[in-house]
């Protein structure tokens, strides 16, 4: 008996059948997640946003294996092949791969040696040796002989029924499986150098000779090998296991106990076991290696999005510097470093182009500029892009500080990334108008201190560049993990309708990019909306985009305090009822949480708006439009440590966690070179996953293990009783590879708004003793970019 989409969703979930139904019809209805969990709780009984981003993944994979079984039993049928026990083995298939398995026998392809062997009438003898082995199959074969049909002779008649025998044993769906998991299980993937690549694919060298087995793989290292492979440096191969000194492997053991086939002495047994192991090594190993490549790399990719995801999200929902003036910089040498002020509400105000380092030195002019415009304008925050020069610049500011104190200043290096995407875009050009390109970035900048959502929600979120190997990964896959970040991010934050730009607005729930345009439009023709209920005047904003997006958008100031609030319209009643029983006004009740608290919330739940929505509205009412991301801090860098030779083992510093990766986290400590802090020196405890312990924005507390001057390496701890380790092996230090380019996502290649994750690959030879130690097992394997 088959079971239902929402049946499997259900128990894979570990769910109730109803919950997903309920948020199987919303989601069809045009409802968005965001949407689904926090406004339908008492629809999907309390689904969370990340259990419903699940059903939504899994709801888009059932339903292709539903259309894809559609499709095999319409082509099976149609070829007069479909019974009734073939129609059941397909309807129970639960996975693409069993269904593929099924389908595979039936599935029409080009002539092959079996079918012609068939339309040679040799399927008999074929059939004849597999059921009777103790005839000879030399003497049946002669009967068999027709040059008129293509067969000369007995031996070519033998090599047709083999054909025939070997596709047979090769497409028997259930066999293919047992032998896919068993291979799986047992199996290993090892890679080569290829002859003469060893110079020019240095960057993979620890996959020279490499071997490791498929269950144990983590998934920068297959992406890594695939790399490789695909640079035509390393060889690979999927090696199903070891095999026994004598006799036929344990597969081909199994394909023989499948079909009958034993060697017992009688005078066809040899032929069935030479073409039991034919079919092994010709069609079996070649489809199950074909397999569990794709297994590996839709595993590993699966994991990489999800790195880059969740890094991305860490990034959207970082802390805000919030509406303060801001100066960003955005470092040059030749080019000189660009300037833009920005006011609170992140308005350009003035730009600048400074030199002040080489080839022109002009340090004390450039100063000048810059106290004159932090004056002038009331800057408190200097945002420094932490691109090429970055390190020079950082010094300029902290020069700045040191000679204006009476400006207090606060300086902050910010990831650039995508910077140089966004100041070339269509929509820069559109919000900058008359502004130099080369301005533009700096603006950015800024904007992203004061609230890194609202600006980085302006480029594409895969420039933004927070993960491992983007570009080897599908691009709708990557995408559409990507998208649901960001509009969790915009819609879980909330977006004010009268400042928000038109990029921000497209990720609210409901809004397209089409409708944002026609807010700001409006917004622009009309002036600012007083009211949630003015939206509706917008061209093309509906009743169902209204539903979705009402509740998201915020009106400070407006006609109805509640418009400034995560209450959505609808349940304005439910406020109004609560408002009348405690006996205030709406503009006294909000924020009263002394009143508020009295309140018993089963008092006001009815069929519309169940407890949940109660609970929650009471919630909103203490706290209106709270934000949900931490407070902004910026990290304290020890005095006079600003560059690598600053450093010394044993140092406590503070310092911004800028990646996660699955072998640890970088860190930036102020000298412009992030260390590492790898997985095994995060915590006394195991650590399987380093984002339980830390995530990009974290500002943290980290011990200096080792300094590696000419590889550029740091070698940092969170466990601040830990010892250096450069002759300790087996403490779990590591250090960080490549230059500030390479960490910081700096140099031309960041600037274009390339990968900006770490680049082990790029880095120098790993150090010797612990350090080189440390580095094979933590995976900053060459080949990680």
């Amino acid at each position: 008996m088959t079971i239902s989409i929402d049946q499997r969703i259900a128990e894979e979930l570990g769910v109730r059948e109803r919950q997903v139904k309920a948020a199987v019809e919303l989601l069809d209805g045009g409802a968005t997640v965001p949407f689904i969990a926090r406004y339908r709780k008492e629809a999907t009984e309390m689904l969370d946003d990340a259990q419903l981003r699940a059903l939504e993944e899994r709801l888009r994979y059932l339903r292709e294996l539903e259309e894809r079984r559609a499709a095999i039993l319409e082509s099976i049928r149609s070829q007069g092949k479909l019974d009734d026990a073939l129609e059941a083995q397909i309807l129970a298939a639960d996975s693409k791969a069993r269904l593929e398995d099924i389908y595979l026998p039936y599935k029409p392809k080009r002539r092959t040696k079996a079918q012609i062997a068939r339309e040679a009438g040799l399927e008999p003898l074929a059939d004849g040796l597999l059921a009777d082995p103790s005839r000879d199959p030399l003497a049946v074969a002669a009967s068999f002989a027709d040059p008129g049909k293509g067969v000369a002779d007995a031996a070519a008649a033998l090599e047709g029924a083999r054909a025939i025998l070997v596709e047979r044993f090769a497409e028997d769906a259930d066999l293919i499986g047992e032998l896919r998991e068993r291979m799986w299980s047992r199996g290993r993937m090892t890679a080569r150098v290829r002859e003469g690549k060893e110079e020019a694919g240095a960057k993979f060298a620890d996959y020279f000779d490499f071997a490791e087995p498929f269950t144990k793989l983590p998934s920068h290292r297959v992406l890594a090998m695939f790399r490789g492979e695909k640079e035509e440096v390393l060889s690979l191969t999927l090696e199903p296991e070891e095999a026994p000194a004598e006799g036929p492997t344990g597969y081909e053991a199994r394909i023989a106990q499948r079909f009958g086939v034993a060697d017992r002495g009688r005078p066809g047994d040899r032929w069935l076991m030479d073409t039991v192991r034919w079919s092994w090594r010709t069609r079996v190993q070649v489809h199950l290696g074909i397999d569990l490549r794709m297994r590996l790399w839709q595993a590993a990719e699966d994991e990489a999005v999800r790195v880059f995801a969740t890094n991305l999200r860490d990034l959207l929902l970082a802390a805000p510097a919030g509406t303060r003036p801001t100066m960003g910089l955005d470092p040059g040498l030749r080019t000189g470093v660009k300037v833009a002020v920005v006011d609170a509400t992140g308005k350009v105000v003035a730009t600048e182009t400074i030199y002040p380092h080489e080839p022109r030195r002009r340090w004390d002019e450039s100063l000048a500029v810059l106290a004159r415009l932090a004056g002038e304008h009331g800057v408190e925050l200097i945002a420094i892009g932490n691109g090429t020069a970055s390190r020079e610049t950082d010094k300029l500011a902290g020069d700045l500080i040191k000679r204006h104190p009476e400006l207090s200043l606060t300086k902050i290096v910010v990831s650039e990334a995508g910077a140089s995407v966004y100041s070339a875009s269509a929509y820069a050009s559109q919000e900058l108008p008359g502004l130099d390109v080369s301005l533009r970035g700096a603006v950015s900048i800024a904007r992203r201190l004061q609230d890194p959502l609202a600006e980085l929600v302006k480029i594409d979120p895969k420039s933004i560049g927070v993960g491992q190997y983007q570009h080897d990964l599908a691009e709708s896959k990557l995408s559409r993990s990507l998208d649901a970040v960001v509009e969790d991010c915009v819609n879980a934050v909330g977006v004010d309708v009268n400042t928000a730009s038109a990029p921000l607005l497209t990720r609210v729930s409901g809004i397209g990019s089409g409708l944002a345009e026609n807010i700001v439009l409006h917004r622009d023709s009309n002036g600012p909306f007083r009211s949630r209920r003015a939206l509706k005047e917008v061209p093309r904003l509906g009743p169902k985009a209204f539903e979705q997006c009402a509740g998201f958008l915020r009106i400070p100031g407006g006609d109805d305090p509640l418009d400034s609030s995560s209450v959505h319209p609808e349940a304005y009643p439910v406020v109004r009822r609560i408002v009348d029983t405690a006996g205030v006004g709406i503009a006294e009740l909000i924020g009263n949480g002394t009143v508020l608290r009295t309140l018993d919330p089963r008092r006001f739940a009815d069929d519309t708006f169940g407890l949940p929505t109660v609970t929650d509205i009471l919630k909103e009412l203490e706290k209106p439009g709270r934000d949900p991301r931490p407070a902004f801090r910026a990290a304290t860098f020890k005095e006079g440590v600003d560059k690598l030779s600053d450093l010394e083992p044993g140092m406590l510093l503070e310092g911004v966690v800028t990646n996660v990766a699955a072998f640890g986290a970088f860190v930036d400590v102020g000298v412009h070179q992030d260390g590492l802090v790898h997985v095994s020196a995060m915590s006394r405890n195991f650590v399987k996953d380093p984002r339980e312990v830390v995530k990009p924005g974290d500002i943290v507390r980290v011990k200096v293990l080792d300094v590696d001057i000419p590889r550029k390496r740091i070698s940092l701890t969170l466990r601040l009783d830990d010892e250096k380790t450069s002759r300790a092996p087996g403490q779990g230090g590591a250090a960080s590879g490549g230059g500030d380019r390479e960490r910081k996502g700096g140099g031309n290649a960041g600037r274009r708004g390339g990968d900006r994750r770490p680049r082990p690959d790029r880095a120098a030879p790993p150090a010797g003793g612990a350090l080189a130690e440390a580095l094979r097992k933590a995976g900053l394997d060459k080949g990680t970019g």
